[in-house]
């Protein structure tokens, strides 16, 4: 069939609005509330959010301007063995660290910086997973493919479990569970999964590292140890609380400062300390909207397993960003999940942008050729 022949500005025309104006907004929101903080978190970081969020948005924009299909199809199996490849040189470089907590990143030689190779994985897995899914759908319930499924997510999952990053591996495995729900996976399976994770849990238990244990009993309980291991999260909930509804102003607060990691994972803490609701709730109405869009492009999608890149971008938005404000606001866990789009860390804006521009790519190629219906088995 005759493709389309139009121009480059046609192609970033057809980017969705929706989409690229709320990752635009929570982005600057960041910025501007490490701007706020800066005499407390130091000029540095928020240039370097500022250098983040402008590269991030060049690569979205270049990525929206490629043939998602085109690119995919061919670099498939390279997407999979780069991904492998990343998460074995994380764990091949810090197999010498023995404190027992994570190690998800990886130095930069000369200079002060890491990358995070699994925060880059998240878009490179949904791609690969999409297809997987897209080639077995037909008879997706058979004990053969979803065998073959649970491998391709346990290699990626196994990885990521072996940098000890807790956090992280539950973002994929409720990104995996979603995905296959999308793609209509028998509910008995996930009923089995249910059951088999249940009779695990006391194994699972005992093989953490102790500061792993001692997070999940204090994410949901922080007075056990408000000295130790539940300290960051009190501290956050009373940096939220002081904030009330109006805040104490963009360059006000002074509660934020006593949270470790504050200007990275626990950033939410200091924009409701500064902007109070009203700050807290234009994030979140921002995420939400996106979200929302994110599903409805999946709908729309003129490829299945296009509509199941939608839906794994909005399972990781959802995962970590309820993750995120949970343990921010002292009720779950603190292991280390950031906030999409606004926490500080390079590796993680860039990431996200990334899968941004993959998702603007599907709609800048939704019509590539003339006379061309592929029907979706997630438009209603």
């Amino acid at each position: 069939m005759k493709e389309f022949s139009i121009s480059l500005k046609e192609k970033l025309l057809k980017m969705d609005a929706v989409v690229l104006v709320t990752t635009l907004a929570m982005t600057s929101l960041s910025v501007l509330v490490l701007w706020g903080a800066s005499n407390e978190f130091g000029s540095g970081r928020f240039k370097v959010q500022c250098i983040a969020a402008v590269l991030g948005f060049v690569v979205m924009m270049a990525i929206a301007s490629i043939d998602y299909d085109g690119m995919i199809s061919k670099f498939e199996i390279g997407f999979f063995a780069v991904s492998v490849a990343m998460l074995i040189l994380v764990i091949v470089v810090n197999l010498g660290s023995s404190d027992g907590s994570n190690h998800n990143w990886i130095a930069i030689p000369g200079t002060s910086f890491n990358i995070q190779p699994s925060e880059f994985v998240k878009i490179t897995f949904i791609i690969t997973f999409s297809r997987h899914i897209d080639r077995v759908r037909s008879n997706i319930n058979s004990v053969k493919n979803v065998l073959k499924l649970a491998l391709h997510a346990g290699i990626i999952v196994g990885l990521v479990m072996l940098t000890k990053d807790l956090g992280t591996v539950l973002v994929y495995v409720f990104l995996v569970a979603v995905m296959l729900f999308s793609a209509g996976l028998s509910l008995w399976y996930f009923a089995g999964m249910g059951l088999l994770i249940v009779v695990a849990i006391p194994a699972l238990w005992n093989k953490m590292a102790e500061y792993q244990q001692m997070r999940i009993l204090v994410g949901f309980n922080p007075e056990l140890d408000p000295i130790d291991y539940g300290f960051q999260a009190i501290m956050s909930r009373n940096a939220i609380i002081s904030g009330g509804f109006r805040g104490a102003g963009l360059t006000g607060g002074s509660q934020f400062a006593a949270v470790p990691a504050a200007h990275s994972d626990f950033l939410f803490c200091v924009l409701a300390e500064k902007l109070g609701f009203f700050g807290t709730f234009t994030y979140l109405a921002l995420m939400i909207a996106l979200v929302i869009r994110l599903l409805v492009l999946a709908r729309r999608t003129r490829k299945d397993y296009a509509s199941l890149i939608c839906v794994g971008v909005a399972a990781i938005l959802i995962a970590q960003t309820l993750e995120n404000i949970g343990m921010c606001l002292a009720i779950l866990p603190v292991v280390g999940i950031t906030l999409p789009f606004f926490s500080y860390g390079g590796s993680s804006m860039l990431a996200m942008f990334m899968a941004i521009g993959v998702i603007q790519s599907i709609c800048t190629h939704n019509k590539k050729y003339y006379f061309e219906r592929e029907t979706s088995s997630f438009s209603g």
